[in-house]
């Protein structure tokens, strides 16, 4: 299915969005690169109405200078789903984007049905730093397999230079005392997802989610790095599918292809 290019002011931004299929909303909000539609995307535009954003001054977008924190962020893209009319939607995070759903999901909580987060960076080790080197060196750490993908599906040099001072301005400490303490508050169902062999953030960070957010469920994904849609859609579109099928009741995935703790 073909993805139709958007744009949507909010903040006295012109965000770049992607959408795509009918029925309930999922809203994306990507990683810090290049939100890099794939075929997760076209799966999940069978059954939803997705739309992709560009958050401001990540991909292809124009530097953002103006917004000071991650809660900021949160509330511009809030604003920016507002302004599409969408009421009601589920919401998926990636990477730093999942660091931004969930801060949105806590402070817009009421029209967010179900909140997933994949790879998420809201909780790190200590001196995490945003992707270094080279699109070899980058894809080594997001894939667990980078040989098997398409060079165009490797992270730009350029825009990871662009994005990452924007990054490290916004992310806050890698063990976020405020963002904890707000967590067993979050009134939205949660699924956070890890690839097995994710060299980025390790995951056994997703234990932390499972004890601080009170409808969380935990699913490591099996062969699969930190961008688990793109290097494994099927399982990934297949274990999200259910979940957001069922929300509260997701208990475990009926694929083979994950592992549930």
């Amino acid at each position: 299915m073909r993805f139709r290019e958007g744009f949507v002011e909010a903040d006295s931004f012109k965000i770049r969005f992607w959408e795509a299929g009918e029925g309930e909303a999922l809203v994306h909000l990507s990683a810090a690169g290049s939100p890099g539609l794939n075929f997760s995307h076209e799966m999940l535009s069978r059954h939803h109405r997705v739309i992709v954003f560009e958050m401001p001054g990540f991909g292809l977008s124009a530097e953002n200078t103006k917004t000071g924190t991650i809660a900021e962020l949160a509330d511009t893209m809030a604003a920016a789903v507002g302004n599409l009319d969408i009421e009601r939607f589920n919401l998926l995070g990636t990477s730093f984007g999942a660091e931004v759903a969930l801060w949105l999901a806590l402070q817009h909580h009421r029209p967010v049905l179900g909140l997933v987060l994949e790879g998420p960076t809201a909780i790190r080790p200590s001196n995490h730093n945003p992707l270094p080197g080279t699109a070899d060196e980058m894809a080594s750490l997001i894939y667990a397999h980078p040989e098997r993908l398409p060079r165009s599906s490797y992270p730009d040099p350029e825009v990871q230079t662009k994005t990452r001072a924007l990054v490290l301005r916004l992310r806050g400490p890698d063990h976020d005392a405020d963002l904890a303490a707000k967590m067993p508050g979050l009134a939205v169902p949660t699924l956070v997802l890890l690839g097995t062999h994710d060299r980025l953030m390790p995951p056994e960070t997703g234990r932390f989610y499972k004890v601080l957010i009170p409808n969380c469920h935990l699913v490591f994904v099996y062969d699969a790095g930190h961008a688990i849609g793109a290097e494994r859609p099927e399982a990934f579109v297949e274990v999200m599918s259910d979940f957001l099928e069922r929300h509260e009741t997701f208990v475990i995935n009926r694929s083979t292809t994950v592992i549930h703790p």
